[in-house]
């Protein structure tokens, strides 16, 4: 698991997929969130731009990241 603070009051989950590493650009981001491959809170989440705040779980393949 992943823990990732974040210091504003919410986070782009692309940019957040970026950030820590799972994805390496911005268009795999996009790809991956279009595809269904990405999982908030346990649910799938394909809104590119959806803001992420803290407490929530984000997964993606086998990497879980927790938004403090």
């Amino acid at each position: 698991m992943i823990a990732f603070k974040i210091t504003g009051e919410y986070i782009e989950l692309i940019a957040l997929l970026k950030a820590t590493g799972i994805v390496e650009t911005g268009g795999h981001a996009k790809a991956v969130v279009e595809a269904g491959l990405v999982l908030r809170n346990g649910e799938v989440e394909t809104r590119k731009r959806a803001k992420i705040n803290r407490g929530e779980e984000i997964q993606c393949g086998e990497e879980v990241i927790r938004v403090e």
